[in-house]
């Protein structure tokens, strides 16, 4: 299928966009994901964001923000009354909601809003976890002179599997929930999820930066639940969504002791869906090293975009650089590349490949050739509902295929 038969294709089976702001549309799509899970419900979020302008970043905050408020109201309400499962569900769904609230602070004037609405994310994912039927430990994972929070959730019918859930650059941990720890606990799956560095609690709590080389983060992570009871060590397994299909691949590369991997999808060069977005010229100055010129025009052209530049502030935040700093920024993110070293992969590993991939498109084929001795890749459609960066409208078809394939990896058998 040549180009554009694909594109005709994939055009054939285009869903109508929830919001005409496509990076809105694609935050719909991820929480209307997350139903499947518990973690969202469908009516209240199209009527949160019906009508919303495509420029009102105002609207959109104040739509997440207080549909949580209104959820997380509904989750006290039940939890006061003795109704857990019915408090345990609404903590979920008010948690992700706050999540997009805390991203959607990002492109506002004003960000002192961000701290308070992360703190309502946290607060009722922590009540959700409360409430929750699930059996789960609250755990301090030993990392250098610090530690990292996590979760530890235990299956109801245990096969001594675990799996380790390792977020993107902005997700919640309700929304990793529903992409990965609900599905794997009802396979009989222990599920380990935590904040690694420059994610949620550690950027925002304690301005922890990203960091590029995640072996020094999953080797402690594995050195700590390989040792809880429960557990085989020679059973615990990989998961990374979104920028976490970076950082699962990279770990490989030096950290041999999983038994087996997923990357959804698999990213190789982080910085492409940075460099995308910036004029061949712009990229022209900082391969010849023009630092000081380059950080000059960005500074041109994002003071004629406000809104752009911030949530390029946004953005940079995790990285550790500083505001203004937009070539050291980029550098910085290019040290997100697994080229030189996908080589050393010696796990099993199922890489996810949606078409219409938007942020790092080709890069799972790209993956899958660098480790072709290990690599699973698993396609997925716009004719399946299936189409877009972590097939966010087909989670149970993501979880189904991804699940099977480890279910034969790890020994994991359904009863």
């Amino acid at each position: 299928m040549n180009d554009s038969t694909a594109k005709k294709a994939h055009g054939a089976h285009a869903m109508a966009p929830f919001s005409p702001n496509e990076d809105w549309d694609f935050e719909i799509r991820t929480v209307l994901g997350g139903a499947v899970a518990g973690a969202s419900e469908p009516g209240e979020v199209l009527a949160a964001t019906a009508g919303i302008r495509k420029g009102d970043h105002e609207g959109w905050f104040v739509a997440w923000a207080s549909l949580g408020d209104r959820v997380s109201a509904i989750a006290d309400e039940a939890a006061a009354a003795g109704h857990r499962v019915s408090a345990a569900d609404s903590y979920l769904r008010a948690s992700h909601y706050y999540a997009v609230a805390v991203n959607a602070v990002s492109s506002l004037p004003d960000s002192s809003r961000l701290g308070p609405t992360f703190s309502r994310q946290r607060e009722t994912w922590n009540s959700f976890v409360d409430n929750a039927p699930e059996l789960v430990e609250r755990v301090e994972i030993p990392y250098e002179t610090e530690t990292l929070p996590g979760f530890l959730f235990r299956s109801p019918a245990p096969s001594g599997a675990t799996l380790v859930a390792v977020n993107g650059s902005d997700g919640s941990l309700a929304s990793l929930w529903a992409s990965c720890v609900s599905p794997a606990l009802r396979r009989g799956y222990s599920v380990l999820v935590f904040d690694g560095p420059g994610q949620q609690s550690q950027l925002f709590d304690r301005n922890v930066p990203f960091r590029p080389d995640w072996e020094n983060v999953l080797t402690p992570v594995y050195d700590f639940v390989s040792q809880q009871q429960g557990v085989d060590p020679s059973r615990v397994a990989l998961y990374g969504i979104s920028q976490g299909g970076y950082w699962v691949p990279r770990a490989l590369a030096f950290e041999h002791r999983f038994a087996a991997a997923i990357a959804d999808p698999g990213v190789v060069d982080v910085s492409t869906s940075w460099a995308s977005h910036l004029p061949a010229s712009l990229l022209k100055l900082l391969d010849r090293g023009e630092s000081a010129k380059f950080d000059k025009e960005m500074a041109l052209g994002l003071k004629l975009s406000p809104g752009t530049a911030r949530t390029w502030q946004f953005r940079a935040r995790p990285y550790g650089t500083e505001p203004g700093a937009y070539a050291e920024t980029i550098e910085a993110v290019r040290g997100y590349s697994i080229v030189d070293v996908a080589s050393r992969i010696t796990t099993p590993l199922l890489i996810t490949d949606p078409e219409g991939e938007q942020f790092w498109p080709g890069q799972s084929e790209q993956l899958a050739a660098l480790t072709p001795e290990v690599s699973t890749l698993v396609h997925f459609t716009a004719a399946e509902g299936a189409s877009g960066h972590c097939q966010p409208l087909a989670r149970t078809l993501t979880a189904q295929r991804m699940l099977d394939w480890l279910d034969e990896r790890m020994r994991v058998e359904q009863h």
